[in-house]
């Protein structure tokens, strides 16, 4: 008996899953590795914005507190 016309498409796509099956993998491995390499970069991205902004919140607290420090008094002879 002849097998029906939906039969043989089921199979063909079966067999057309079952093939594109390894390259789905490998499609799906390099996305994954891509995903991970943008993590990383990010990661080192975001710890080097935070190292920058304590040491440019350090730089202004050091030049708020020369701009705060008392001026010397002058000594009468330099005084105006």
């Amino acid at each position: 008996m002849s097998k029906s016309a939906k039969s043989r498409a089921e199979e063909r796509f079966a067999a057309t899953q079952k093939k594109d099956k390894p390259a789905l993998n490998e499609k799906e491995k390099a996305r994954r590795e891509e995903a991970e390499h943008v993590a990383r970069l990010r990661a080192l991205r975001l710890a080097k914005e935070a190292a920058d902004k304590k040491a440019a919140e350090k730089t202004a607290a050091e030049k708020a507190a020369a701009k705060n420090k008392k001026p010397s008094r002058l000594p009468r002879a330099h005084r105006s």
